[in-house]
């Protein structure tokens, strides 16, 4: 999962070392063009729905935060 997202993330802003970024929205790394971008390809990736609630930096501000957001959005495997 973290290299899908690694990759999500390298389309939509080369050059940036997100395995050790931990602010990526709170330092206007990732502005709001990037976020809409990065929500709507991760629900495309991982077939998950994220509400605009979840759109908050606490769940976008590192690759951990957005890793657990989409284990939260994945359907329970039974």
């Amino acid at each position: 999962m973290n290299d899908k997202i690694l990759t999500i993330l390298s389309e939509i802003k080369p050059d940036i070392d997100y395995t050790r970024e931990t602010r990526l929205i709170d330092d206007g790394i990732l502005e709001s063009f990037d976020v809409i971008q990065l929500v709507t390809n991760l629900m495309e990736a991982f077939d998950i729905y994220i509400d605009a609630d979840d759109i908050e930096p606490e769940n976008l501000n590192s690759l951990d935060s957005i890793c657990e957001l989409v284990r939260r959005k994945k359907p329970k495997q039974q």
